[in-house]
């Protein structure tokens, strides 16, 4: 009997087991849908910051458009993002992570169908905010979301995957742009190609809105509004960091104005830091800077795409690393990378070498953003801030990351082409001076940023002198 005793309870021991290995695959799984749905809000984030880039220059020709015009053409959504990044925080925290990324994705569709149809400049440029508008709710909502939902093993992969999203929409666009950009003659696009392209993303914003109904909204959100059994059922499907940890936590949740003041400064030089080393000049005017040595807008889009394509291949590879080797190593390595293939392409822009080294050096500094400024930014800052505050922090923090994309957008143009500047440095200027904020960047990083990798969104709170 005591044989037979045992048998039955090594086969209940090796049962349970299964159910409980059957149960993490079913959460994984359930875990890995809800987080690449939020993403979506992610890839339309990236799908309309980047579809100016192949618009452009035929809303140039289109409009006659000079070049603070131009200029505004390209950051004009970017008005848009800081509105809709600062209401995001407020309305993240009162209404629910789920309904601000449900609230973006209409503002894309509102977008996709007003630019396409727009009869002047400025209905255009209206629209383009409303777009910003969206975006701009999307890069809070959607990494607030996935952090809240992640356990600590995996956050950062999953928070990258947001990243993945957003360079995936860029790239997707990108090819859409190009193909767009071979249906018809120069005429043609001038006057309807440009159209398409716009309405091309009315397709992924009614996806996102569709996906929405099977996405749930976050436990810490439930537990914050004290729905605390839908919380812990939430948690327990997907696997997130203990239920009784974050019941803890936002128990004592009072959190001192100082402690608030030090991490919020530490987002928003991070945020500012990310958009200043120049990035999105080469995503939203890559075909412009490609112009300068190609003079042919077939190969400048087709330059372009290939940009799209490695910093989808470098955010892939950011995934697989950051939760090993960690934030901080990542940012420092990657920010160096920048700043020598600035100063390159500067000098190489300056002597009018050959393309295809241009080529090379902008690819070389697309790798290196994707790989460590890109994604980790947006990483850290989902995970710093204490739960109470850290959808208004994150909120603030992307605030700022648009102002300051906006400017660098607005900019760029004025210093591409001022006169003086040519002189000197012939186009090259504005990329030295990118190259100098990615060494401001490397020496905050190194003074100024803990280490995230690997710990709770409690555990990084208490860092602070308060408890979550």
């Amino acid at each position: 009997m005591k044989g037979a005793s045992d048998t039955i309870l090594i086969s209940g021991d090796i049962q349970s087991g299964e159910v409980q290995r059957e149960d993490r695959i079913s959460g994984s799984l359930y875990l890995v849908l809800i987080t690449g749905v939020a993403a979506l809000g992610g890839l339309l984030f990236g799908y309309d910051t980047a579809i100016i880039s192949g618009a452009i220059g035929l809303l140039q020709g289109h409009f006659m458009l000079s070049a603070m015009a131009t200029g505004w053409a390209a950051s004009s959504a970017l008005a848009g993002c800081v509105l809709g990044a600062a209401g995001a925080g407020y309305g993240s925290d009162k209404y629910g992570r789920h309904r601000m990324i449900l609230l973006s994705g209409i503002c894309f569709l509102v977008s996709a169908v007003g630019t396409a149809l727009a009869p002047n400049f400025t209905v255009f440029i209206l629209f383009r905010i409303v777009g910003g508008m969206g975006i701009g709710a999307a890069s809070v909502a959607s990494p607030l979301y996935i952090s809240e939902s992640a356990p600590a093993r995996w956050r950062g992969r999953l928070v990258a995957l947001n990243q993945l999203a957003i360079v995936f929409g860029m790239l997707l666009i990108y090819m859409v742009n190009y193909r767009i950009h071979l249906s018809g003659s120069l005429q043609w696009n001038l006057s309807a190609g440009w159209r398409w392209m716009f309405a091309s993303g009315i397709i992924p914003s009614a996806l996102l809105l569709g996906l929405l109904f099977v996405v749930p909204e976050t436990a810490r959100f439930l537990l914050m509004h004290g729905r605390r059994e839908e919380a812990e059922r939430i948690a327990q499907r997907t696997g997130a960091d203990t239920f009784d940890e974050i019941l803890e936590a936002e128990e004592q949740r009072p959190a001192t104005t100082k402690h608030m003041r030090r991490v919020l400064a530490i987002g928003l030089t991070l945020a500012v830091l990310q958009q200043v080393t120049g990035i999105n000049v080469f995503l939203y005017y890559a075909p412009i800077i490609f112009n300068r040595v190609n003079h042919s807008g077939n190969a400048a889009l087709r330059q372009t795409v290939l940009v799209g394509a490695v910093n989808v291949l470098f955010t892939i590879l950011a995934m697989a690393f950051v939760d090993r080797v960690g934030r901080k190593p990542m940012l420092l390595v990657g920010s160096f990378g920048m700043a020598l293939c600035l100063v390159a392409m500067g000098w190489a822009i300056m002597h009018e070498i050959s393309p295809a080294w241009l080529l090379f050096f902008v690819v070389t500094y697309i790798a290196c953003f994707a790989f460590s400024v890109g994604p980790v930014t947006w990483i850290v800052l989902s995970e710093i801030f204490p739960s109470g505050f850290r959808a208004k922090a994150i909120a603030i923090s992307t605030a700022a990351l648009w102002v300051s994309n906006f400017v660098v957008s607005q900019t760029f143009p004025m210093l591409d082409e001022n006169p003086a500047l040519i002189v000197h440095f012939g186009h090259g200027f504005p990329f030295f001076l990118y190259a100098g904020f990615c060494i401001v960047e490397m020496y905050f990083v190194w003074r100024s940023l803990p280490e995230t990798k690997n710990r709770s969104l409690e555990e990084i709170s208490s860092w602070w002198g308060t408890p979550e």
